[in-house]
């Protein structure tokens, strides 16, 4: 009897090599015509400009819809499977998915109450 893994690892070793062969191929292969302007930093076709002291900052509303997002896509990446399978489940997969709902609840009013969805 073979070892179930066996099939897996092959498939790994030919990703592996086709993704190794296309980078070294296409650096053994690819055009290597270097000027100056390939060779400067790319903004768009504007002149770069100097950079505020300290980089510059992005304002942290920002981050709040990113997370915000990334927290209801999680929502629904749990809700999907629940809803397909809600017969099966009965009533502890009820009490379940309520708790997470809450739990998903607080950070979402705590950054409302902050005011983390007012743009100014």
């Amino acid at each position: 009897m073979t070892n179930p893994y066996v099939p897996l690892l092959v498939l790994m070793g030919i990703a592996a090599v086709l993704a190794l062969g296309g980078v070294g191929a296409s650096a053994l292969i690819g055009p290597k015509r270097y000027n100056r302007a390939k060779l400067e930093a790319y903004e768009c076709g504007i002149q770069p400009t100097p950079h505020a002291v300290g980089g510059g900052r992005f304002p942290i509303k920002y981050y709040l819809v990113a997370m915000t997002f990334i927290v209801f896509d999680i929502e629904v990446v749990f809700l999907y499977p629940w809803a397909v399978s809600f017969a099966d489940l009965a009533v502890f997969g009820l009490v379940a998915m309520l708790g997470f709902l809450v739990l998903i609840t607080v950070p979402f009013v705590y950054e409302w109450r902050r005011g983390g969805f007012e743009w100014d």
